[in-house]
């Protein structure tokens, strides 16, 4: 996973088309994008295999050599991205399509190319029901909240979402567990995975697995949430899907620095138990409404924040990096997911602790590791490079 986890020391480039640019709306700006061109088309999202047996073979052949002579007075960005190398070597005649046959999600200029409904036309199995089930309920249990509020179950909440959110999820399972950003004592590395267990978004391994598999296949066919699906899959409704992302991208062998780890092995057998004990334990320090608001309110409110970076940071925002996908900075998610809205930004230099890059770009984050190494307990902090910035700005 070193082009996940580590910044590239000699990045290889390629032509890609940026994946944002799906519609043509002849002379009408939008939202303030660029008219696009008549030629504009939307992309066909497949796969392209590096590893394959023939790779000269696949290069050579006589339609990507027509496209190139088709195409060779265009100038164009250069990152490498396998969803965009595939689409730049599509035929032609499967580019076009028929007016209308796509739909565009609400405000934004991204295609909903492939709609995806995992509720119907499929067999759900006992982990599907059982994560809707979970889910369900944590929305059904925040419903008491107006009839249960006290300040003391409020600022219960309060301090789980931070606990949670701030130093489980963003610290520890993005930045630190997923792109290895900076490194902690173990002792550390585990409260602060901990912490992300208590959120009730899936054990350690699950997470990281599938967070590395979509920025291996962002934003194509392979990626196990892409806003191409339609807005609420990439939002909600991927989760209820459990077998997608092995059948699509295979199993968490991609996270295999976690799984030789006993700790993550034993969270890994008993990951739904620890957040059933906190919720025993709220219950029996406040009563209902400390369950219903440090567990309920809290934790679908840390879901649809987690869930709008997958969501909304891939329809909404500005890009400023040349990704080669549909990430996009979005400030109001950045303020609520502690700096993760950051989304282009972090894209772009995935390996990197800092997702705020701007003085102005608000990233708690990245604050607390600040601090951390500023004490000694984060090393091995990971930035990108000026060399790196200019390599990947657009303007």
């Amino acid at each position: 996973m070193d082009l996940i986890t580590s910044p590239p020391s000699n990045p290889k480039t390629h032509h890609c088309f940026p994946l944002h640019r799906t519609f043509n709306r002849p002379g009408r700006p939008v939202l303030g994008f660029r008219p696009l061109p008549q030629s504009s088309k939307v992309l066909n999202f497949v796969h392209y295999d590096s590893k394959q047996s023939q790779p000269n073979k696949f290069l050579t052949s006589t339609k990507l050599f027509s496209h190139l002579l088709t195409n060779s007075n265009r100038t164009v960005p250069t990152i490498s991205t396998n969803a965009a190398l595939s689409e730049a070597t599509e035929p032609e005649a499967e580019a076009e399509t028929e007016p209308g046959k796509y739909r565009r999600i609400l405000l934004s200029d991204v295609i909903v190319k492939r709609p995806r409904n995992v509720f119907m036309g499929r067999e759900w199995n006992l982990r599907d029901m059982a994560t809707a089930g979970v889910v369900l309920a944590m929305h059904l249990l925040s419903l008491f909240a107006p009839f249960q509020f006290n300040w003391g179950a409020f600022w219960v909440a309060v301090a789980l979402y931070v606990v949670t959110g701030l130093f489980g999820i963003t610290l520890s399972y993005h930045r630190n567990l997923s792109h290895k950003s900076f490194k902690l004592p173990k002792w550390l590395e585990y409260l602060f995975a901990y912490c992300a267990v208590q959120a009730l978004q899936g054990s350690p391994i699950d997470w990281v697995s599938t967070h590395r598999y979509h920025h291996q296949f962002c934003d194509s066919e392979r990626d196990p949430h892409s806003p191409i699906e339609g807005f609420w899959c990439s939002h909600i409704s991927w989760l209820f899907d459990t077998n997608s992302v092995s059948e699509r991208c295979g199993g968490s062998n991609n996270a295999g620095d976690l799984e030789k780890q006993p700790f993550y092995q034993l969270i890994q057998k008993t990951y739904i138990a620890h957040p059933i004990a906190l919720g025993v334990l709220l219950y029996a320090i406040g009563g209902f409404p400390f369950l219903v608001w440090g567990m309920g309110v809290r934790i679908i409110w840390v879901y649809h924040i987690t869930w709008l970076v997958n969501s909304a940071c891939h329809v909404w925002g500005k890009q400023v990096w040349n990704t080669c996908d549909l990430s996009r900075n979005n400030w109001w998610v950045a303020l609520l997911a502690f700096g993760e809205g950051w989304h282009n930004n972090h894209h772009a230099f995935e390996y990197s602790a800092r997702h705020g890059l701007n003085w102005w770009q608000l990233d708690m984050t990245w604050y607390v590791v600040r601090f951390l190494q500023a004490i000694g307990l984060a090393t091995d902090v990971k930035l990108p490079t000026e060399a790196h910035k200019q390599r990947m700005a657009l303007y």
